[in-house]
């Protein structure tokens, strides 16, 4: 089975590197100031010459209450009137973007993300969708995947019922946590009572999927606590469940900070409530996708992993990889063709430039046919655990193995461990390796040597 999974402590100690989560290759640590706004607006002349179809990513960067974990771009505000001038630029930023693409791409996926996209007030959200339907070709027959991230502090019925009205069909609510003394280390306190009552008002409302989020590594955290957590939630019976590492960087993070340092889980406890989390979800019928992700077997991610149609993208794993990317708002990335792009991260940078008639666009990267590559071999691996050579050699023109000869070693080593099956055509991870899979996509990658990997969470 495809969800196979075999825990082994040992390999896990040796291969729990800090590396990529590969939303991208390259990764946007590579991303450079050389790109900009005209490199942005020839890839969606090609985009448009290809009638490629389009997922957008919608970017609300803020929150009325700052949770200490958050590694988010976001503004933390009590004054809910900074939204009306961002929807100006947002709706400057959809003219200058729209002329370039054709008016028949439809756009198959719709994200909202954050930040707290719940911060927009009804009047404001009905006002953005509006905006998005005047310049792109939103599909209104409901099979698109329109999704939005939901803080159940910020949402009630009747915000769950203006979604559904405004098309929205797939929500991902943030928990986390639901242990009181847990919520107050991180200043985030959420009842299941609040959760629950959410995730009512989308089953009765039709949503088609429900994702939570949750973290484990959190201060005050313990296996025990957290097991009872995930039992609450196998309870709520979502449909798809990330569970992530918390990555303690104080240092980069400015919110992380005010934790405690002295609170959070020893490195042995973490696996522990990892381990646990993972015997708990497989034991209730959810199959484990990679990444942290979890699905039921009749979720759109574990079919598509079975038929090996999975892909992954900035919004991470996707059966809409085959679209263009448009991110708007604030830091978001775009993705189409071979380029990489991203707005500036300051929101008075990014309002600045749209209103003087410029795209934000800061940084960003045009991919080469090596990116192209590595690109692919490693989204294989991420996304269907395993790599057949033949399919890499006849659409690169390549020979897999003198290509990657220098990689050979360190694969064999890996193929010792027990992490992967190495033969002659094909590359298979294996169910001890899958958790580490990270792992195994970081020997393809060509820039991670050249960089610092404190950049980077542990894979584990």
């Amino acid at each position: 089975m495809l969800d196979a999974i075999r825990w082994d402590t040992d390999l896990i100690r040796r291969y729990d590197l800090a590396g990529p989560r590969y939303t991208s290759y390259p990764t946007a640590v590579q991303f450079n100031s050389q790109v900009g706004a005209f490199d942005l607006l020839h890839a969606l002349r090609d985009s448009r010459k290809a009638q490629r179809p389009l997922s957008l990513y919608v970017h609300i960067p803020f929150c009325a209450n700052i949770c200490y974990y958050c590694a988010c771009n976001k503004v933390i505000t009590k004054d809910r009137s900074r939204a009306l001038p961002y929807l100006q630029r947002l709706e400057q930023e959809m003219q200058l973007i729209a002329c370039h693409l054709a008016p028949n791409q439809r756009v198959e996926q719709l994200h909202f993300g954050g930040g707290t996209p719940t911060f927009l007030n009804h009047d404001e959200l009905r006002q953005l969708m509006a905006l998005l339907r005047k310049h792109f070709n939103l599909l209104d027959d409901d099979s698109g995947d329109y999704g939005i991230e939901i803080d159940p502090r910020e949402a009630d019925w009747s915000t769950m019922g203006l979604l559904r009205e405004l098309g929205f069909n797939r929500v991902s609510i943030g928990l986390q946590d639901l242990d009181p003394a847990v919520q107050r280390a991180v200043n985030r306190l959420q009842s299941l009572d609040e959760t629950r009552a959410v995730i009512e008002a989308a089953r009765t409302l039709q949503f088609r999927s429900i994702n939570i989020d949750l973290i484990y590594g959190l201060p005050k955290q313990t296996p025990e606590n957290f097991a009872r957590t995930v039992e609450e939630v196998i309870s709520l019976q979502p449909d798809r469940l990330s569970v992530f590492n918390y990555a303690h960087l104080p240092e980069r993070f400015m919110p992380q900070r005010r934790i405690n340092g002295s609170e959070l889980p020893a490195p042995a406890e973490k696996l522990q409530m990892l381990q646990r989390t993972i015997e708990q979800l497989t034991a209730a019928g959810y199959r484990y996708i990679g990444m942290d992700h979890f699905a039921l077997p009749d979720d759109e991610l574990a079919i598509a992993q079975e038929e090996s149609t999975l892909q992954r993208n900035f919004q991470g794993y996707t059966t809409h990889g085959h679209c263009d990317l448009i991110g708007l708002g604030v830091s978001a990335i775009s993705q189409i063709g071979d380029l990489y792009c991203q707005n500036s991260s300051d929101l008075t940078h990014y309002q600045n430039a749209l209103a003087g008639a410029q795209l934000a666009t800061s940084r960003g990267l045009v991919c080469n046919a090596d990116d192209r590559l590595r690109r692919e071999v490693i989204q294989q691996l991420i996304c269907n655990f395993s790599l057949e050579f033949e399919e890499i050699e006849q659409a690169f023109n390549i020979d897999f193995r003198g290509y990657f000869n220098e990689l050979w070693p360190e694969l064999e080593e890996m193929a010792d461990d027990g992490l992967i099956e190495l033969g002659s055509e094909a590359i298979i991870v294996l169910p001890a390796g899958r958790l580490l899979v990270r792992s195994v996509c970081m020997v393809f990658d060509a820039y991670l040597g050249q960089q610092n990997r404190q950049r980077f969470s542990r894979v584990i």
